[in-house]
């Protein structure tokens, strides 16, 4: 990460969320289940309100891994707004101040996102020339000519799709290219009302063996996981905006200490994992600019490094500089 880097973000929105629901629930359930016109976790719409609920996508968690590159200058959502299903991410939208484009479907129901945001980012390059990197998320081949032209023009280019949904050739476009699953603070949760060893559709329309096998593998994984790193998982979820899904967490660790852990996880480091407590300062302050840890009672950011010697590491080299790590 270069301290002098600006990085700009875009997102169709409408590739993310039907991939992201087709992925938990099977190919083609998105228009099987016409979800386009429920809202998720309302209860009034029964089963597929649940399910989106289920595959909800936290904005918080893809912004926050492009600010690990740089200053997020600018982020655009591209999607038909007056749809339900999309409607219903209003809070996470203002809530990190996301610039959205409204596109009416003209067809059907595509709607020319991709050639919208292609236009859009052309234009931000040449208009914005301290543009250093741009982060394209969505999987369409479509956006392959656009990671060649930022590239041409001298960008990083950096990617984020959701698994299956994604062309493996944006992906050799790309300079990075991350799946949404992997981003930290992103887990795939039971539905509320389940436990873990429960299947949340047991009454669903059937689903493809392999999606099903998938589904409860990543399960399981989520319940090791959660069994075995509680303060992690519910820690990532306090550190983004609380959406309307079920990933709002009841834990009790303080905002900085979660604040803390979310830097350490985005952010980038050595390769023993130690990181500069200066870079990790830095990207706590683009997480939330309101961090300051004098208001914290700490006199110095090293003061309030150490006070969390419960999640971190500390090492100074010859020079006084701190490294941290995280446990």
């Amino acid at each position: 990460m270069n301290e002098n880097a600006r990085v700009a973000v875009y997102i169709d929105f409408d590739n993310v969320v039907i991939s992201r629901y087709d992925d938990l629930h099977g190919a083609g359930h998105w228009r099987r289940d016409d979800a386009r016109r429920h809202s998720p976790g309302d209860g009034s719409e029964g089963e597929v309100s649940a399910r989106l609920a289920d595959a909800n996508v936290d904005l918080g968690a893809i912004i926050d891994y492009a600010s690990s590159y740089g200053t997020v200058a600018l982020v655009r959502a591209y999607a038909d707004w007056s749809v339900a299903a999309n409607a219903a991410y209003k809070h996470q939208l203002i809530d990190r101040a996301v610039d959205l484009v409204q596109l009416f479907a003209t067809s059907g129901t595509k709607n020319g996102a991709d050639i919208r945001l292609s236009i859009d980012a052309v234009d931000d390059l040449f208009q914005h020339a301290d543009l250093t990197h741009v982060v394209i998320v969505g999987g369409d081949s479509d956006y392959i000519p656009l990671a060649q032209r930022c590239k041409r023009m001298g960008r990083f280019v950096a990617g984020i799709g959701v698994t299956g949904s994604t062309s493996r050739a944006l992906v050799a476009a790309c300079d990075a290219f991350s799946s949404y699953g992997d981003l930290p603070g992103v887990e795939d949760r039971p539905l509320p009302g389940t436990t873990a060893e429960e299947s949340p559709a047991e009454d669903a329309p059937a689903v493809d063996p392999p999606v099903k096998a998938r589904k409860a593998a990543s399960r399981k994984a989520a319940t090791k996981k959660a069994t075995t790193r509680a303060p992690d998982a519910t820690a990532v979820a306090t550190a983004t905006t609380p959406t309307f899904s079920s990933a709002a967490t009841t834990s009790s660790e303080p905002a900085a200490t979660a604040l803390l852990r979310r830097a350490m996880q985005v952010g980038s480091g050595r390769d023993d994992g130690w990181q500069y407590s200066s870079s990790v300062k830095s990207q706590m302050q683009r997480l939330d600019s309101t961090f300051k840890e004098k208001s914290l009672g700490h006199s110095s950011f090293r003061d309030f490094v150490e006070a969390h010697e419960s999640l971190v590491d500390t090492k100074v080299l010859d020079n006084g500089q701190l490294l941290v790590r995280l446990r």
